[in-house]
């Protein structure tokens, strides 16, 4: 048995996974056969696996330079990084604070966040969250997600937040709840996964719902944080989930996809306001946050490739040929009765297994994820939830193979 421990496995039922043996665009080659990547990775690839520009900015930075302290030093990859960011960010968001993933880069947000409204003399501590939200696996993290199976052992560890019901329809319900609580005064800040709720099971809401929680984040002065962890760099067919409610937040979570997946690397941009919060001769004020690994250098070169190809590739198309794809074959799993719920944004296409256990712990996935294997497609299921959510470069043929393995599932 190996000694390797891995994530989200039960290992107790769980065969031995395949050995990756290489990857390349839109396949992962395991001893067993190669595999089509239908969820990117965990939802990290965007231009394809190995995309040579990125590769090669690796392979030039570890020439020159490694790991380097970022705390009193500085370089150019994290420098051109930033630059680069600020211009391609919503408006508003003029500072990059580097860490090293999508968990970290939310804790840095939260900790942003009440640092703002302590250095500015006001009591607000109370942050609000939606309902079946997923931010990551640290505590704080943990503390602003959905409460259940993922975090039920360390509940004793979790700070309270207030909860928000999901948007449904016109999100009405959700928009007079925090209404209410931010009328209160001592709101600190709305964290939220715009668009679509990821782990939460691919649920998506509308973009005016957005819009009008930003309004009432307006006009109670309330901080708006957007994790873009997932929904960042083109996967609900724009640059920022953001974008299509036409918002900017105070501050935003960006991963995965920042160095096109192909090593971990994190930002949280902050508006001016919250760095200037901070900004002081009393070194009591400085933002007291770091991990060994800020801002590496190598991993910086590679998300400044991913940003320039981000810029010079026509994207905007490469996500809407890629969405058209996906909701041609996304109609033919809903005209199946065993499927429930089919539903899109941009590139993101998922449908619901009709089954008698639904939800997370449901077996049909793990069920399904194995016949997919089998058929040479990577799918994780989150419970009785099938999403599809690939690299930008899949092709038709590609795509077919994935959403017909699912269409052969039998249970």
């Amino acid at each position: 048995m190996s000694a390797v421990w891995h994530p989200f496995t039960q290992h107790a039922l769980e065969p031995a996974p395949p050995r990756v043996r290489a990857t390349h665009g839109a396949v992962i080659d395991t001893d067993r056969g190669p595999l089509i990547d239908a969820i990117s990775s965990w939802w990290v690839i965007t231009h394809g696996h190995r995309t040579p520009e990125i590769m090669a900015a690796i392979t030039e930075t570890a020439a020159r330079m490694d790991q380097v302290i970022f705390a009193g030093l500085t370089h150019a990859p994290a420098e051109e990084l930033a630059e680069a960011l600020i211009a391609m960010a919503p408006a508003g968001l003029s500072r990059v604070f580097y860490s090293d993933s999508g968990s970290t880069s939310v804790e840095v947000a939260l900790k942003m966040a009440l640092g703002f409204w302590r250095h500015s003399g006001q009591p607000r501590h109370r942050i609000a969250v939606i309902e079946g939200s997923y931010h990551g696996d640290t505590i704080g993290t943990m503390s602003v997600g959905e409460r259940g199976v993922f975090n039920a052992a360390y509940d004793p560890l979790l700070f309270s937040v207030e909860t928000l019901p999901f948007p449904q329809g016109d999100g009405a319900a959700t928009l007079v709840a925090f209404e209410v609580l931010a009328a209160q005064g001592d709101m600190a800040a709305l964290i939220l996964e715009p668009l679509v709720l990821g782990a939460g099971g691919m649920r998506i809401y509308d973009p005016q719902v957005l819009a009008g929680l930003r309004a009432i984040c307006d006009r109670h002065g309330v901080l708006l944080i957007a994790d873009e962890v997932m929904t960042g760099w083109g996967r609900t067919g724009r640059l920022w989930a953001c974008d299509h409610a036409g918002i900017a937040p105070d501050i935003l979570c960006s991963s995965k996809g920042l160095t096109g997946g192909a090593i971990p690397l994190a930002v949280t941009l902050a508006s001016e306001a919250v760095f200037q919060a901070h900004y002081s001769t009393d070194r009591a004020r400085t933002f007291y946050h770091s991990s060994s690994y800020t801002a590496n250098p190598i991993a910086c070169a590679a998300a400044l490739a991913q940003v320039r190809l981000w810029q010079a590739l026509p994207m905007q198309a490469r996500l809407d040929a890629l969405a058209t794809m996906q909701a041609e074959r996304l109609a033919r799993v809903a005209a199946d009765p065993r499927f429930e719920n089919a539903r899109q944004c941009g590139t993101i296409a998922a449908v619901d297994l009709k089954v008698a256990d639904a939800g997370y712990l449901a077996d049909a996935g793990p069920r399904l994820r194995a016949h997919c294997l089998e058929r040479g497609v990577l799918l994780r299921p989150l419970g009785n939830t099938v999403y599809v959510l690939p690299p930008y470069c899949i092709d038709g043929d590609q795509l077919d193979q994935v959403w017909n393995a699912v269409l052969d599932w039998r249970g």
